[in-house]
């Protein structure tokens, strides 16, 4: 069915398709900052946001990258004039996107020509994963950057012969690019298993674990993660614990319903025809490699859908997890010479990837698909501004009389969002009383810096008062008052979430036990 392109060294180079490839990547980059504009930022965006008034080096989740690029980007766009946005959150985001497709379309143009580079663009710039996800200031986007820089830098280095001087320093450079994956996302490990995997099982390739250049790429890795590996260190290696749990946990549902879950939501990050294509491209090249550089792309790209497979056995797996895959399998495809019914089938499906892609972009800004808003996964950034404006006019109401008035949600994802959207963006604090532990636990709450006296505007789920998670504050205020109900609304007006005001009146300076979460307990 399919004829692998030979390697870069064999293949006709001509700039036209390359310069394309470049026009092709600016123009989609560009694109996303149009919609990085008009999208409202998500919750879990928010919530990264924080992170980035509180630069570290690790955090409860994730390590420092996604924070440093947010920071960058807000600091650029108050430069700039554009102040705190949407746009300014994502502006280094959708850069990092930019750097990652780049070096995508490089490997794919080390692999088969200027013309496997342009393909490869194409598909960067159209496929849900990139087309979306590269707008969101998620750790998702560094991390593929980080990844893409590094799986090109072991490209060059296997251009080279074992114990040559520009094999040693691509390796380096490898070694600072993965560095820099860990530091923005731990599944970034698999990077590094897959080429080592790799290298052990074949054998033109077993001459490189008697050069210097994959342990110096090990070192400098290393060096560039020591800030991380001292946080966790320093914080009982929570970090590393929570995604052990979160991914490795105990078994959840149905394996089969997970296991299928999984295969959608790749069909949806790719679309269904570039998945099978992709994973044609990527068995070929494992089966019946063209080069040691397709053979190393393959395994480092079949690693992460492997682990992933196991996990999902035991727990559910998010669609974005396994996403490091697409870095080496996109240009394996792209380098792929498809026959005639290929070639069909493969720009049907640069067709298909382009048309989710715009009605996702369409639907984020004016809903078009027949969804209600509580099943729209867009409509999830919908209503925070409306949450916020009751928010503030709860404190105005009750400021009078109040020492002081603070702000707080029950889930990191609530109470990040009001620290965007209301004026003056204060610190708000996350209850955590029935959600996951998460950032907000290692940081500050509302017991270690209200006084006595002052009040406690909430956004609750509104559930039944006799389950509701907040009874157990009760005791420890002076009045706890039901105040409005708040619709979050799609721009149609259709209701995408509902949040409780509760408004608590005269803090007594204690705080219930069982109410502090699991990750702040000493």
């Amino acid at each position: 069915m399919t004829q692998p392109v030979p390697a870069a060294g064999g293949a006709r180079r001509t700039r036209a398709p390359w310069t394309l490839a470049v026009a092709v990547l600016t123009g989609a980059a560009l694109l996303r900052l149009v919609f990085a504009a008009l999208i409202p930022l998500f919750p879990d965006e928010t919530y990264y946001w924080e992170w980035s008034r509180h630069l570290a080096a690790g955090y409860f989740d994730h390590p420092w990258g996604i924070a440093a690029l947010i920071a960058g980007g807000t600091w650029l766009g108050g430069h700039l004039g554009a102040g705190l946005s949407p746009l300014s959150v994502r502006l280094l985001v959708i850069v990092a996107g930019f750097v990652a497709s780049l070096f995508g379309a490089g490997i794919a143009r080390r692999l088969g020509g200027d013309r496997a580079g342009l393909v490869a663009a194409v598909l960067f710039a159209v496929m849900p994963l990139a087309a979306s996800g590269m707008v969101l200031a998620t750790p998702d986007v560094p991390v593929l950057a980080a990844a893409a820089a590094g799986l090109y830098f072991v490209m060059r280095a296997l251009e080279h012969p074992p114990r040559s001087g520009p094999s040693f320093g691509w390796w380096v450079a490898a070694g600072v690019a993965l560095g820099l994956a860990f530091s923005s996302k731990y599944t970034s490990i698999l990077l590094p298993v897959g080429v080592t995997i790799a290298i052990i099982v074949r054998p033109s390739l077993r001459p490189r674990l008697r050069e210097w250049g994959p342990y110096a790429a090990c070192a400098a890795a290393t060096l560039v993660f020591v800030p991380v590996l001292v946080w966790n260190a320093h914080h009982q290696w929570i970090s590393f614990g929570f995604q052990l749990h979160h991914g490795l946990g105990a078994p959840k549902g149905s394996p089969l319903k997970r296991e299928l879950d999984l295969i959608g939501g790749q069909a949806g990050l790719a679309t269904p025809i570039l998945l099978v294509l992709l994973a044609v491209a990527v068995w070929r090249a494992a089966r019946r490699p063209a080069s040691d550089a397709h053979f190393v792309l393959a395994v480092v790209a079949l690693t992460p859908i492997a682990l992933f497979a196991v996990s999902a056995l035991r727990r559910p797996v998010e669609a974005n997890w396994p996403a490091l895959a697409y870095v080496p399998a996109v240009p394996l495809l792209a380098a792929t010479a498809w026959g005639a019914g290929g070639r069909k089938w493969l720009w049907w499906g640069v067709g298909l990837a382009a048309v989710v892609s715009g009605v996702v972009y369409v639907q984020s800004v004016a809903p078009v698909l027949p969804l209600p808003a509580r099943r729209d996964p867009v409509a999830r950034s919908a209503g925070w501004h409306q949450l916020a404006d009751r928010v503030e006019a709860a404190q105005r109401m009750v400021a009078v009389d109040s020492v002081h008035v603070w702000v707080g949600a029950d889930k990191y994802q609530d109470a990040s969002e009001l620290a965007f959207n209301l004026p003056g963006r204060p610190a708000t604090f996350s209850l955590n009383l029935s959600g996951r532990p998460n950032q907000y636990d290692l940081w500050p709450a509302f017991r270690d810096v209200a006084r006595p006296g002052d009040d406690l505007v909430l956004a609750l789920d509104e559930v039944p008062w006799p389950h509701h998670t907040a009874l157990v504050l009760v005791p420890h205020f002076r009045s706890v008052t039901k105040a409005w109900l708040v619709p979050l609304e799609r721009r149609d007006g259709d209701t995408a979430a509902v949040r409780r005001l509760w408004i608590l009146r005269g803090w007594k300076g204690t705080w219930p036990a069982d109410a502090t979460p699991a990750a702040a307990r000493p």
